[in-house]
C-alpha cells in the first residue's frame, strides 16, 4: 500500500494543507517531516478556517494518527498553544505523536534569528524570525536539544549549560543583550516535558509498523521545493528538505517505502520574503492576483509576492521530486483576467533558457520569456467536474501539463474542501 508525499512545487504556500486535507479522508497517518512552526497550512471545512502551523493537517480527522517526525524543529509553547486552540474548537489532539528524536527549538534560537536578520541589513534573507535556521544550525553542529532530552533532566541541564555558554557570549558580545538564565529555561521546558509527555513516541517504528501492515501514509511537506536549502533559491531558502527525498530522512522511511508524490501548485506564482522570482508582478495585475488569491501568509500575515505561472519552476520541481502527479490550485483566481500569461522560457543575455537554471545570476536577471492564452471571465468556483470547465481553462491546464510532463489530477477551483475537481483516484 502507498506511501504517499506531498510536496510544494513552487516557493511554499501552494495549498499543501487543503490536499493533505482532502487525501487524509483515505489514510491511516500523516506525518510532517519537516520545518517548524515557520509554516502554515490553512483547511477550510463547511466555511470554518483553520489555521495549522507544527500539527498535521490530518488533525480534523479524528481516525488519523498524526505524526510530528524526526526531521521537525518544534517550539513547544507554540504546539501546546495551537493543540489548546483546535480544543477550543472541539477538535481532538488525542492522535497526536511526537518524534523523540525532533529537535527543540529554544529562546535563544529566535532570540538570534532576528537580531542576526536585522544586522543583515539590506542582504537579509526574510526569515520567519521563528527560530527556524538557528535550530537546525545548532542540530547539524551537534550541540541541539532534542524532544526526549527533556524527560531526562540531568541530561537536559547538562546539554543546556554548555550550550548556553556559548548563546549567552554571542548575545551579550555581539547583540549587546542580557544573558539568558539556565533555570527559567528549564523549568519552562520541564512544565513543557510533562505536558507532552503522553504524545512522545519512537515514530519512525510506528510509520513502518502502519505501512507494513499495508496502510496508507502521506507525508507532508512544509514550504515548497524552490525554498529547499539544496535545491532552492539559495541562500533564499529554508533550513530543510521538503523535497519529496526529505520525507524519507525526516521521518526515518526507507525509499522503497514511497509510491507517489504529488506535487503541488499555484495556477500563478507567489513567493514570500526575499529572493528571485522571475515572473514577479509589480503592476495592477499582481495587485488584483494578491487580492483574488488572499495571498498573505499563514504564519506571518506579510503579503505575498504574485506572478504569473512559470512553467520552468515547476518542471524543475518535477524532476527533482518525481512527481507522479500534480494538483493545480487557485484556478478560480484567473477568472478575473481576459488574457493569461504563461512563462515558458528566461532570455539572459541573448541566450534563452528553456530549463531552470543552475546559475544564480541567471536567475536573479533573467527576462522571463511568456505564452499568451484567452482567459475565461466567469465563475468557476462551482464546478466539480472537469468538463465542465469553460473550454479555455481546460486549454489552460493541458498546456501547463504539456510544458511541465505530469498529468494533473487534482484541480482546486476554491478554499473549501468540495471546491475541488478529481479526475482520477489518487490511490
Amino acid at each position: 500500500m502507498p506511501g504517499i508525499v506531498v510536496v510544494g512545487a513552487q516557493w511554499g504556500d501552494e495549498g499543501k494543507g487543503k490536499i493533505t486535507d482532502i487525501l487524509s479522508s483515505k489514510v491511516a497517518a500523516v506525518v510532517r517531516y519537516q520545518g517548524g512552526n515557520n509554516a502554515g497550512h490553512t483547511v477550510v471545512v463547511n466555511c470554518d478556517q483553520f489555521k495549522l502551523h507544527l500539527i498535521p493537517s490530518g488533525i480534523l480527522y479524528p481516525h488519523i494518527i498524526n505524526i510530528i517526525g524526526n526531521g521537525v524543529v518544534i517550539n513547544p509553547k507554540v504546539l501546546l498553544s495551537e493543540m489548546e486552540a483546535l480544543a477550543v474548537r472541539g477538535i481532538s489532539t488525542d492522535n497526536l505523536r511526537i518524534s523523540y528524536n525532533a529537535h527543540l527549538i529554544m529562546p535563544y534560537h529566535i532570540i538570534i534569528d532576528s537580531h542576526s536578520e536585522y544586522h543583515l541589513g539590506k542582504f537579509r534573507i526574510g526569515t520567519t524570525n521563528r527560530g527556524i535556521g538557528p535550530a537546525y544550525s545548532d542540530k547539524a553542529a551537534r550541540v541541539g536539544l532534542r524532544v526526549q532530552d527533556m524527560l531526562d533532566l540531568k541530561i537536559f541541564k547538562m546539554k543546556l549549560e554548555q550550550t548556553l555558554k556559548i548563546k549567552n557570549d554571542l548575545m551579550e558580545k555581539v547583540y549587546g543583550l542580557e544573558p539568558l538564565p539556565v533555570g527559567e529555561i528549564i523549568g519552562e521546558y520541564l512544565d513543557y516535558a510533562e505536558k507532552l509527555k503522553k504524545y512522545m513516541v519512537d515514530t519512525t517504528e510506528l510509520i513502518n509498523d502502519m505501512l507494513d501492515v499495508g496502510k496508507n501514509v502521506l507525508f507532508e511537506g512544509a514550504q515548497g521545493t524552490m525554498l529547499d536549502l539544496d535545491h532552492g533559491t539559495y541562500p533564499f531558502v529554508t533550513s530543510s528538505s521538503p523535497v519529496s527525498g526529505g520525507a524519507c530522512v525526516g521521518a526515518g522511511v526507507s525509499p522503497l517505502r514511497i509510491n507517489q508524490v504529488i506535487g503541488i501548485s499555484k495556477a500563478y506564482t507567489t513567493r514570500v520574503g526575499e529572493g528571485p522570482f522571475p515572473t514577479e508582478l509589480s503592476d495592477e495585475c499582481g495587485d488584483m492576483i494578491c487580492t483574488a488569491g488572499q495571498e498573505f501568509g499563514t504564519t506571518t500575515g506579510r503579503k505575498r509576492r504574485c506572478g504569473w505561472f512559470d512553467s520552468l519552476v515547476v518542471r524543475y520541481s518535477t524532476r527533482i521530486n518525481g512527481f507522479t502527479s500534480l494538483a493545480l490550485m487557485k484556478l478560480d483566481v484567473l477568472s478575473l483576467f481576459k488574457e493569461i500569461k504563461i512563462c515558458i522560457g528566461y532570455e539572459y543575455e541573448g541566450k534563452v533558457y528553456d530549463r531552470f537554471p543552475a546559475h544564480q545570476t541567471i536567475v536573479n536577471k533573467c527576462r522571463p520569456i511568456y505564452e499568451m492564452h484567452p482567459g475565461w471571465l466567469c465563475d468557476i468556483s462551482s464546478v466539480n467536474r472537469f468538463d465542465d470547465l469553460p473550454i479555455e481553462a481546460r486549454n489552460y491546464i493541458s498546456r501547463v501539463e504539456e510544458l511541465i510532463g505530469t498529468r494533473i489530477e487534482i484541480i482546486s477551483v476554491g478554499p473549501g474542501r468540495e471546491q475541488s475537481i478529481l479526475r482520477g483516484d489518487v490511490f
